[in-house]
């Protein structure tokens, strides 16, 4: 319990200043090494993209409950289809966020992985750090690729919602809400194809996480 208390200062502290080697360094001092950084990077993005899919759903799921209108209050039921857009647009830039932690922890156990394997004197044990140093990198770069493919198509649906949700605000009637009907199939067609990207994406970092586990 200590350990990981001490974890939790190190981290919320040191992350705080900016400082990604004194991080890392500290980090290593209690046992917390930058593979293990790296896995557990990835899991934390993997996670933020089924948070965003789950919000993207319900944004699409609020607009089409408000594009259904028939009667009732017309302000709640758009404030409600905000509110979503809102939280999707937040797991949105959650995810950019971890992609970039992900990208910054392998940058570092990347470069101090080829300084280390200059050490080894045997060429043999040089050798095989080596292949094993390329094969974790083209497994990281086939994941980060993924995760940057299904991330770029969240930025287009997000402004296709912000301008048919400020249509809707500046014409809050049923006339307006037909107006942007034909809008919405495009819409339901972009988030089907985001989901399944970014189920490729969650598939590659499992894959990622059980090759970084088995090594």
């Amino acid at each position: 319990m200590k350990k990981w208390m001490s974890l939790i200062f190190l981290s919320t502290s040191l992350m705080l200043t900016g400082c990604q080697s004194a991080y890392y360094g500290a980090m290593e001092k209690v046992g917390y090494h930058k593979r293990d950084i790296m896995v557990d990077r990835v899991e934390d993005a993997k996670e933020s993209q089924q948070e965003a899919q789950e919000q993207f759903s319900s944004a699409l799921e609020e607009m089409q409950a408000l594009l259904a209108f028939d009667g009732g209050d017309l302000e709640a039921a758009y404030n409600k289809a905000k509110d979503e857009f809102e939280s999707a647009q937040a797991a949105a830039d959650d995810v950019s966020n971890r992609i970039d932690k992900v990208e910054s922890v392998a940058e570092a156990l990347f470069d101090e992985w080829e300084t280390e394997i200059q050490e080894i004197s045997k060429a043999s044990l040089r050798q095989s750090s080596t292949n094993k140093l390329n094969s974790t990198k083209r497994s990281y770069n086939s994941l980060v690729k993924s995760m940057r493919r299904a991330e770029s198509k969240m930025p287009p649906i997000l402004t296709a919602m912000k301008d048919n949700m400020l249509y809707l605000k500046h014409n809050l009637n049923a006339q307006a809400i037909g107006a942007i009907k034909g809008e919405f199939a495009s819409l339901q067609t972009d988030i089907s194809s985001l989901i399944s990207e970014m189920n490729k994406s969650i598939a590659e970092s499992n894959k990622f996480i059980e090759s970084m586990d088995g090594k």
